[in-house]
């Protein structure tokens, strides 16, 4: 009787696959495809949304028209203006026919193009991510009064003695933040950053 410790061991069925090992390059291709806006990303633009709508409602509801409060004496203001032209008041003392249509439709074109270039996007250009997510916020926020109204509420008025900046809002401050960020990364600090994580 032979020992079991002795017997040899079972060999597979000719032809049994057995299973190919991964491809080396195949985890960094599936972490390519990843959804077109992230779930921090959706937060973030919902959270402009959101703060933008409400200090504007805020904004029309405590401060008539052209008027102002004093925040920061000889700095900053908090006034109510209506703006029918682009961020900034850009294009606000001109008139033409169909001013409203027209900036709606340049908005519109504006969140085509930005979701196009954020699709091009890696995951690991941070920055450019999430500076674009700061200007969709922004853009949805000034097109839903753009919308509404035909026009967008601007209060934030920053000034030094005479010299004003032009009057914004939390759209405006968003897409400008947004427009920072995706010009470092594009001259490469977002890069430099994501090569050397902490």
């Amino acid at each position: 009787m032979i020992p079991d410790d002795a017997a040899p061991p079972p060999t597979p069925p000719e032809g049994d696959p057995t299973p190919a090992p991964a491809a080396a390059g195949s985890d960094v291709l599936l972490s390519e495809h990843r959804p077109l806006v992230s779930p921090l990303e959706v937060i973030g633009i919902g959270t402009i949304v959101v703060v933008d709508q409400i200090t504007k409602f805020v904004v029309k509801s405590t401060i008539p028209l052209y008027s102002k409060r004093v925040i920061i004496p000889n700095l900053l203001d908090f006034t109510h203006v209506q703006n029918t032209g682009a961020a900034f008041g850009l294009l606000n003392a001109a008139d033409f026919p169909y001013k409203s249509a027209v900036m709606i439709g340049i908005a519109t074109l504006a969140l085509v193009a930005i979701s196009i270039y954020a699709r091009q996007l890696g995951a690991h250009e941070r920055l450019s991510r999430y500076g674009l997510a700061l200007i969709l916020g922004g853009a949805f926020g000034n097109l839903i009064d753009r919308a509404i109204a035909g026009y967008v509420v601007d209060f934030v008025d920053v000034y030094w003695g005479e010299a004003h900046f032009w009057a914004f809002n939390v759209a405006d401050a968003a897409i400008t933040i947004g427009a920072i960020l995706v010009l470092l990364e594009m001259i490469g600090i977002g890069r430099r950053h994501a090569s050397h994580p902490v």
